[in-house]
């Protein structure tokens, strides 16, 4: 009889593939932390995601990546979409990958850049190639139940009125994350209206999520157009810590638009997190760059390097926060 990919995948939980994760996260942020305030954008990114290629190959499992780093490095990239990962041996399982979630902070000595990886069973995560932009509305789980898919299309008051009266706050207290492009400029001015504060990002748009989700953190929504990578990871994270996300393609223009045509996806379909990932055994790795107010950032110094990471199961709800110290010949 042959097995269930559940049940190769519950063998390989046995022997702690989320510990496994956590040393490719760390490798990957180890190769990019050289890179800190560099100014070189292809470098850092190119050296991260070798880095994080070389690990994932030593694992025993039978990945593919959902959504690569063809965009930002060309076809030639070692984590492109479609592509096997792992020894090909264990369970099959989808992987999704940002070796540098924040690149332009990490090149500019700015906080906020982490190394990303997330992992579910083969074929529960929802792919969005060949879409580039998707727009987020996540919170935590204090709010999970306010966030219904009529937010998508409500003006963000009503929306952040939702999320306030779960959360037991008036609006002007909550914190919404958004990224600073012009896609976003009404939805920033909306909510500046409601008297909500707005804690606007250049880039980042995984870590963003990962902190809307918490709820010990400082942060209550991530609303706006980001990255369709930075989207599926989002929902790995989200699901993982009981929070709530709703997703919906937003082309940018019409060669965007045709290719996700061409490809049978709806634009307008609202997606839920458990649409965007059907699966509860999901581990969702991350190890901090430059810092975050969730972890502190890596450090060099003499022969060694620290690193702190967060590794989260969906499984069984729990959170480790690990601190490693590494040689810096790794």
């Amino acid at each position: 009889m042959h097995e269930t990919v559940a049940q190769q995948f519950d063998e390989q939980l046995s022997r702690n593939i989320g510990l496994d994760l956590v040393r490719v996260t760390e490798t990957a942020a180890l190769a990019a932390g050289h890179w800190v305030g560099s100014g070189d954008f292809d470098n850092a990114h190119r050296a991260a995601t070798r880095a994080m290629a070389d690990a994932l190959n030593t694992l025993e499992m039978d990945g593919r990546v959902i959504v690569g780093e063809e965009r930002r490095l060309g076809e030639d990239s070692p984590l492109c979409s479609g592509q096997r990962v792992g020894t090909g041996s264990g369970p099959e399982v989808d992987v999704l990958v940002d070796p540098i979630d924040g690149t332009n902070r990490l090149i500019h000595g700015k906080p906020g850049s982490i190394s990303v990886v997330g992992i579910a069973p083969r074929g529960t995560i929802w792919s969005p190639v060949p879409a580039r932009y998707m727009e987020k509305i996540i919170t935590d789980q204090n709010a999970a139940e306010a966030l219904v898919p009529q937010c998508m299309d409500a003006p963000a008051a009503w929306t952040l009125a939702l999320i306030a009266r779960h959360k037991k706050k008036s609006v002007r207290d909550l914190s919404v994350i958004v990224l600073e492009r012009p896609r976003n400029q009404d939805l920033i001015n909306e909510i500046r209206e409601c008297g909500a504060r707005v804690l606007l990002r250049g880039d980042g748009d995984a870590e963003g999520a990962l902190l809307a989700a918490t709820k010990e953190a400082d942060v209550d929504l991530l609303m706006g157009i980001g990255g369709t990578s930075q989207g599926a990871l989002a929902a790995c994270a989200v699901k993982a810590s009981g929070g709530a996300m709703l997703a919906r393609l937003r082309p940018q223009d019409a060669t965007e638009r045709s290719k996700i045509q061409e490809v049978g996806l709806d634009v307008d379909r609202i997606l839920t997190c458990s649409e965007l990932v059907n699966s509860n055994q999901i581990f969702f790795a991350a190890t901090s760059i430059t810092g975050s107010p969730m972890l502190r950032s890596m450090q060099f110094w003499g022969n060694y390097a620290s690193t702190h990471s967060l590794l989260i199961r969906s499984e069984t709800g729990t959170r480790r926060f690990i601190h490693a110290e590494h040689g810096t010949h790794l």
